[in-house]
């Protein structure tokens, strides 16, 4: 098993794409963005533990902060922080913000992990009623945050088979679905046909294939995309602008994480990652930021803040 010195140094020295750049410095002002012109969304599962609270008097917040669109998350029966979807909706609309998608984690509500044949009905009703009730947020993406379990390229494909069927559903509805990965997506599959090709042929470095190639090869781009989140993707140990420049017309949206707030790790080259999803049609981004305990020393508040100016003053970002 890799220890960790050799995993950072891996790291930094992948491609340009994923890593290393200069931090940019902060300036700070409550009208930035405005002025900018540069519109920026927020995954809110950054600030959900503050949020909640006093979800109206927290929009109000991030509105002022500067952030203009939002990916929701929390969704639960119909609710979302305990509120009825078309009632948090006019909470976030009189705030000045715009709802424009979601995350629903099938495992949360259902309790469901493996994805089969056999449940795959349950798993459709659900993704029904989710979408019956997105359709009230008035959103343009929703999206799944969990990897179902993977172990074979049969499982592969069922989880595909059920992704692009997910995916007719809310097309009919208006909006588009998507996949959300985290650094498990980037491990490998061997089949039995390619272990027994390699011990014969004496090959050496990785085998098999990796799950998130193999789920962008086996879903329909007209129904299932894909949203990249950088950090994680770099945390499994891959380059963020391969995968880009790979599947140009898979990833209209981004995360855009760092180990904490963006920028001041030194480890993610947002530069060159916004420049290429830029020049394969990024239609839209959002910043997530996890990682700040009550006793850091750091409100939620005050980091979706400091990630928001960062981007506010990057050249790279429109």
């Amino acid at each position: 098993m890799e220890n960790r010195r050799n995993f950072i140094k891996k790291v930094s020295m992948l491609a340009a794409g994923g890593l290393a750049v200069g931090n940019l410095s902060a300036v700070s002002s409550t009208n930035i963005q405005a002025k900018a012109k540069k519109i920026v969304g927020l995954q809110i599962y950054s600030v959900m533990r503050e949020l909640n609270v006093d979800v109206p008097a927290g929009m109000k917040k991030l509105a002022q902060i500067g952030y203009r669109n939002l990916e929701l998350a929390g969704y639960d029966n119909g609710k979302i922080a305990d509120i009825p979807v078309s009632e948090y909706r006019r909470i976030v609309e009189d705030a000045g913000l715009k709802i424009t998608g979601s995350h629903v984690n099938l495992v949360d509500e259902l309790g469901v992990s493996k994805y089969t044949k056999e449940n795959m009905p349950v798993i459709l009703d659900f993704w029904k009623k989710v979408t019956e009730d997105h359709v009230k947020l008035g959103i343009r993406s929703l999206v799944q945050p969990s990897m179902p379990p993977m172990e074979t390229h049969d499982d592969v494909k069922i989880v595909c088979e059920v992704f692009n069927k997910i995916g007719e559903i809310t097309k009919s509805a208006g909006f588009r679905w998507g996949y959300h990965n985290h650094s498990g997506e980037f491990k490998r599959i061997v089949s039995e046909e390619q272990r027994h090709a390699a011990s014969q042929g004496g090959r050496r470095g990785p085998q098999g294939d990796v799950i998130y190639a193999l789920m962008l090869n086996n879903t329909d781009p007209s129904l299932v995309f894909f949203e990249m989140d950088v950090y994680w993707t770099v945390m499994g140990q891959a380059d963020p602008v391969e995968y880009l420049n790979k599947y140009s017309d898979r990833f209209p949206i981004l995360h855009i994480k760092d180990r904490l707030v963006l920028g001041e790790s030194g480890m993610m080259n947002f530069d060159k990652i916004f420049r290429t999803a830029y020049s394969h049609g990024l239609d839209d981004y959002f910043v997530e930021l996890e990682g700040i305990r009550p006793d850091s020393g750091m409100t939620q508040f005050e980091g979706v803040k400091r990630c928001l100016d960062y981007l506010i003053n990057a050249p790279f970002v429109k």
